[in-house]
């Protein structure tokens, strides 16, 4: 099949809309259930590069959780701790978590907010731990290399029985030349198949020059979380997994600070007073997140003064200094950036939430001043000369 007709298009007044090999080879890829989108495609595809590359260059099994093209969450397959479990909703009863259910775990727990709805790309077939997972998530679809029977029947209960289900060929080699169409005006480029290894973070330009590998790992999931990622980017990474994303803002500091707040979310909800929120039997998902996204944000007083609808008893209040007590012990935490940091105030927000390493393009007119305050702050920064812009 060289040709897969669609609904429609990004909005439904775009039609007609389809995806199609323009060599008249067959499409990479098959639908296994249901009907996916224009941006479930886009979603996929994009997804897909992410998770492969990502296998190839640490040797772990890999996940991500996309939303309008660009990720939000993406991770190794790392052993999760009892307290990641817990807070990335992990049924005990769905039993030992296979490495590639542990990276679908971290890449959709990262940020769930986000992830809400998402489309799943797995670098591995999916087994049945992982569809188990995949099985009580909010989701559109999912993107993988192969799937276990078992693992497909659970997949197809989801939605109706609609539930968007492609398989992918993971020998697929694209054209080295790529093309899309704006405004009626083709345009071309090379496709961006630049290599990013260890060898990337060999110029160290801090006076710190330790970078254990546990960092370089995550150094490397950064940046290529970030060669899939609307520009700008910025994403903070730690322990295998993307802990927060900021994807195309006009400014890097915001991006640094978007994706800073998603980092701090991330360790805020590992605090005890969130562990234990006296939530109502019954309660889903989505609404649990949702609860506690305000309850650890300025809007607390939300929550609060609504608490009879999601809790037992009402809470007591998070404070502002319990917050900035419990942050303090997010640490070793890295940053990377799809382009240079052009200002040093990129890197004192980045401090704030906990980053200690550094991977960036270098190159700005100020590259002097950023490392400046990078040695200010004890951090190990590395430049890789190489942008990774993505429109």
């Amino acid at each position: 099949m060289n040709e897969f007709q669609l609904k429609y298009g990004c909005n439904p007044n775009q039609k007609p809309s389809r995806i199609f090999m323009e060599d008249g080879s067959d499409l990479p890829v098959e639908i296994l259930n249901g009907r996916p989108g224009y941006i479930n495609f886009l979603d996929a595809f994009n997804g897909y590069q992410l998770v492969k590359e990502l296998k190839k260059a640490t040797g772990l099994p890999a996940a991500t959780s996309f939303k309008h093209v660009s990720p939000a969450g993406a991770a190794v397959g790392l052993p999760l701790t009892d307290v990641e479990k817990k807070i990335y909703w992990v049924d005990e009863a769905i039993g030992e978590l296979s490495p590639i259910a542990c990276a679908y775990a971290r890449a959709r727990g990262a940020d769930r907010m986000s992830s809400f709805g998402d489309f799943i790309s797995l670098s591995d077939v999916c087994d049945v731990a992982t569809a188990k997972l995949i099985q009580h998530e909010v989701s559109d679809g999912i993107v993988a290399p192969g799937y276990e029977p078992e693992a497909l029947e659970i997949l197809k209960s989801k939605k109706k029985g609609n539930y968007n289900i492609i398989k992918i060929d993971p020998e697929y080699k694209p054209e080295p030349i790529e093309r899309k169409q704006v405004f009626g005006v083709t345009f071309e480029q090379g496709r961006n198949e630049f290599v990013i290894d260890k060898e990337l973070l060999s110029n160290v330009v801090t006076e710190n020059k330790e970078i254990p590998e546990s960092a370089k790992i995550d150094m490397i999931i950064a940046l290529i979380t970030l060669k899939y990622t609307q520009s700008n980017s910025v994403c903070y990474v730690k322990n295998g997994q993307a802990i927060g994303i900021g994807a195309g803002q006009q400014s890097r500091i915001h991006c640094t600070r978007l994706a800073g707040q998603k980092a701090d979310n991330w360790y805020l909800r590992q605090n005890p007073k969130v562990l234990n929120l006296p939530f109502k039997e019954g309660v889903g998902r989505a609404d649990r997140d949702n609860a506690i996204d305000l309850y650890i944000g300025d809007e607390y007083e939300d929550i609060l003064n609504d608490w009879e609808r999601v809790f037992t008893e009402k809470p007591s209040v998070f404070t502002t200094e319990e917050k900035k007590e419990w942050l303090a012990g997010n640490t070793d935490v890295t940053i990377g950036s799809d382009a240079f940091f052009p200002f040093g105030d990129n890197i004192e927000r980045a401090y704030k939430s906990g980053v200690k390493y550094v991977a960036q393009p270098g190159g700005s007119v100020r590259d002097d001043q950023v490392i400046e305050t990078a040695n200010k702050r004890g951090m190990a920064m590395c430049f890789t000369g190489m942008r990774l812009f993505h429109h």
